[in-house]
This record gives C-alpha cells, sequence and structure tokens, in this order.
C-alpha cells in the first residue's frame, strides 16, 4: 500500500527492554514494529544452519520493507537507499533500519559484506547482538567497525571463551560508551585491552562471567562510571579494591551474587580508591561482620547502598535489620531501593541505642557512642509488646457441646476448620465459624474468609469460637 494514502495506518509500536541480572535495571527501551516483533516471535528464528548466518543477510532479511514497514516520525527509523552495489547482491532495493538494531538470537556467527553493513547502519546507536554465534572478534570488528555512531553493544550470551582480540580489532570498539558483555565467559585480559582502547566508554557489564580473580590495568580507564560484574566467583576484597584504581570516576558498583567474605581496608585506603562511589550493590555476599557495614561510611560520596542476603543479617527480623542498618550509615538516603527520610533515619537511631543498652562495654560498636552524644543515654521503652500473639485458650461451641482449645494465631481460617474436624466431628465444608469477643458488647463476628488470619481478629485468652452446622 502507498503510505501516502489515506488508508496507509503507521504501524502499532511494541516495548522490547533488555534488563540487567540482579539490579533489575533497564538498560534500553527499543521501540519495535508490529512487523518486527512478529518475525523475533517465529518469523526470524534462523534455519538450521552450522555455519551460521551473516550479519548482512540477517538486517536484509529483518529490516526489508515487506518485513519491516517504514515508519513515519521524527527519530522512528531511517530509510537507508543504496546507491549502488553489485550485481546479485543479498540486499533488497531498500532497508527500513531503525537506530536500534535488535538481533537477538539469529544465528549470526559472521559479519558478510562491509560496504554493505556501512552503507545501511551509518545511523544506527545501539545495537544488541545477544544470544549469537559469535565466536571470532575479527568478524564482530567487522560489523563494529562499519557503524561510526555505535554507542550501545550487547554481546551477551555469545560464546567468546578462550578468544584472542588483538589490539588492532579493539581499536574499533572506540566510540562504543556502553558494552554488555554478560555470559560470555570473555577471558580478564581481554576486558583491560577494550578498556584501555575505548577512550570514553561509561558502562559495563561482565555478569556470568566466573571471575574469580581479576588483575589491574597500568592504563585507568577515567570515564567509566557503571561497573555491573554480578553473578561472579570474586571472594577477596583484593580483587575488588583493583577497580578502584582502574576506574577512578566508577559512581555504581554492582556485585551481586559474589561471595565477598568481608571488607578489608581502612578508610585512608577506601577514601582515596574509591572518591566518587555514590552507589554500591553487595546482595548475597558472604559479609558477616558489623565492622564491614561500618567501613561503608568511609566511601566519601556513598549515599546508596544494597545489602540484603547475607550472613550477618539472618537472625535479625526484617524491621531490626532495616533499623540497625540504617543507623549504622549515616550518610545513605537509599537502602536496598527505598528512600530514607529523616524521620526513619531518628527512630532507627533510637532503636540502635535501646538495641544495645544492656550489651557489656567492650562489644558496643563505634556508632553506639556516636549516637548517646547526640541523643543521650535513652531509657528501655515499656515493655508493650505490640506484635500478633502467637496462641489464644479458647472455648468451642458446638451446640450442646463445649471444648476448651488451644489455637495458634498465626493460622489462617481454613486451617482451623481443619483443626476442628476432630473436636466438632464436622468436614471444614460443613461448618461455618463465629467468633465471641467476651470483652465486646457486639455479638458474634462470622470468620467468612478463609484465608484471613486469626491474629486479625484480635483473639484473647477466654474468647469463643461458636461452630455451626451448614444447613443444606
Amino acid at each position: 500500500m502507498n503510505q501516502t494514502s489515506p488508508d496507509y495506518r503507521p504501524p502499532v509500536q511494541k516495548q522490547k527492554r533488555i534488563v540487567s541480572s540482579d539490579s533489575g535495571q533497564v538498560k534500553g527501551n527499543f521501540c519495535l514494529a508490529e512487523g518486527e516483533a512478529a518475525q523475533l516471535e517465529g518469523a526470524m528464528e534462523p534455519p538450521e544452519d552450522k555455519e551460521g548466518r551473516t550479519f548482512v543477510e540477517v538486517i536484509s532479511e529483518k529490516y526489508s520493507p515487506e518485513n519491516f514497514p517504514y515508519r513515519r516520525g521524527p527519530g522512528m527509523g531511517v530509510v537507508v537507499v543504496p546507491t549502488q552495489g553489485p550485481q546479485g547482491s543479498p540486499m533488497k532495493d531498500r532497508l527500513n533500519l531503525p537506530s536500534v538494531l535488535v538481533l537477538n538470537g539469529c544465528g549470526i556467527s559472521r559479519a558478510g559484506d562491509q560496504a554493505e553493513i556501512s552503507a545501511f547502519c551509518a545511523h544506527v546507536m545501539e545495537l544488541d547482538l545477544s544470544h549469537n554465534k559469535l565466536q571470532d572478534w575479527h568478524e564482530i570488528s567487522k560489523i563494529v567497525s562499519n557503524i561510526p555512531n555505535l554507542e550501545f553493544l550487547n554481546l551477551s550470551s555469545n560464546p567468546l571463551a578462550g578468544m584472542t582480540l588483538e589490539p588492532r580489532c579493539a581499536e574499533t570498539f572506540s566510540r562504543v560508551r556502553r558494552l554488555v558483555l554478560n555470559n560470555t565467559q570473555v577471558s580478564w585480559d581481554t576486558v583491560l585491552l577494550l578498556t584501555r582502547e575505548i577512550p570514553e566508554l561509561e558502562e559495563l557489564f561482565l555478569c556470568l562471567n566466573e571471575y574469580s580473580s581479576v588483575s589491574a590495568s597500568s592504563v585507568a580507564c577515567p570515564t567509566l562510571r557503571l561497573l555491573h560484574i554480578t553473578d561472579n566467583s570474586l571472594q577477596d576484597w583484593a580483587e575488588v579494591r583493583k577497580f578502584g584504581s582502574m576506574f577512578p570516576s566508577l559512581d555504581t558498583l554492582v556485585m551481586a551474587n559474589n561471595n565477598l567474605a568481608s571488607i578489608q581496608d581502612g578508610k585512608d585506603i577506601l577514601q582515596r580508591l574509591f572518591p566518587n562511589l555514590r552507589s554500591i550493590n553487595l546482595h548475597n555476599s558472604g559479609l558477616n561482620q558489623w565492622e564491614d557495614i561500618e567501613k561503608l561510611n568511609f566511601f566519601p560520596k556513598l549515599e546508596e547502598v544494597r545489602l540484603q542476603g547475607i550472613p550477618l543479617l539472618q537472625t535479625y527480623t526484617n524491621a531490626e535489620r532495616r533499623s540497625l542498618m540504617i543507623a549504622q550509615l549515616p550518610c545513605i538516603s537509599m537502602l536496598n531501593g527505598s528512600s530514607v527520610t529523616d524521620s526513619e533515619r531518628e527512630d532507627a537511631e533510637r532503636f540502635f541505642i535501646r538495641y544495645y543498652l544492656d550489651y557489656p562495654e567492650e562489644e558496643l560498636p563505634f556508632r553506639y557512642h556516636s549516637l548517646v552524644t547526640k541523643y543521650g543515654k535513652l531509657e528501655p521503652l515499656a515493655e508493650i509488646d505490640l506484635r500478633p500473639r502467637c496462641r489464644a485458650q479458647v472455648e468451642v461451641h458446638c451446640e450442646e457441646k463445649v471444648e476448651q482449645l488451644n489455637i495458634r494465631l498465626d493460622q489462617t481460617v481454613a486451617e482451623l476448620k481443619k483443626q476442628l474436624t476432630t473436636v466438632v466431628q464436622l468436614s471444614a465444608n460443613s461448618m461455618r465459624l463465629y467468633y465471641i469477643d467476651k470483652g465486646s458488647a457486639f455479638g458474634p463476628e462470622e470468620m467468612k474468609y478463609n484465608t484471613r488470619a486469626l491474629h486479625s481478629y484480635s483473639i484473647q485468652d477466654g474468647d469463643e469460637i461458636l461452630v455451626v452446622p451448614k444447613t443444606k
């Protein structure tokens, strides 16, 4: 159909997101036309080909006018018409390439004709090549070198283990600002080479690469702000320390799911190595001492911390964990993704003082003394237990029968009915329950909802449960 005809309708746009592991950060927000979405769901599944397909073949098929209609509107895509081409070129007369190319899972193993890549991809800024068959850095460099405006490159889940990257090939990545190498098993030497050859690299993703150690670079990468290195095998802080000298402008360090045992450096070293670190994620690490948490205060600009699933916090309730963490970290404004308000901080700090009131002097944390200076030595709060009671002694009435029963209040109405089946000789489905509060002037309250917890009724010792058989 002619695109200028009255009946032409631009295709509906669909969203595709690339989400990094652990933090849930959205790394791309790509608009896909209906035709492209259909290709991703089935039509673009690569045929069986032991050698894989070329980048040129895939974009020729995927972005041909038949599969990917022209899209109107600023920034919605570019129609590229080649001025000339060799006879028998696999390209169509024209391709409708957007500035963001999503070519994940297309069986790509080779670049194809570089002249055609150059002709059609001059405007491309973001390229997703994840889950392909690329295992030759030379082929990858052929693609990248012919996309002069490329800023974002995702090579996740390509088989790059043991593949050597030559310096001359690494130079072709120099314009990239965001590089994703998750689950590629790319060597650390290759990572160092790339950081040296990419002068304006800002974000680097190295998740699921089985790193247990890293080597420091003699040349720093001064522009890197985000390092995402979750799901590796880093255990010794001596390895993490190297990131500080390698990436002096590091703003965000995400290293969840590494079994880091402790933070071994003191204030002077942490201040010097991580002067700009604003956010750190240590979810599911191996930290098990409060001294490690206290050391987070030595990062001079740290304001966001994520610290869940660590051994240190396993014995505390959720409320205790959050309060103790906030009190230990006076400068943070975000904890585990939630803002810390001024009132929450004051409550947490007062809780901290009272929590340690009965500890011997030699076991008191350093933070305790500074908070006592701020608030004074607070008296213990009155012993008012606001938690739901665990059990209650009630009278169960069923017709003429009365039984004393000790019931758990953390169970549901449905679970109570099961408990009562042997007491009143009725099945759970053939009884109706009513709660009678002996201290209330109100009448019985029917316990209608099977999933409701008993403690929500505020049942006390001496209250009654009335069991009424259902009438057929």
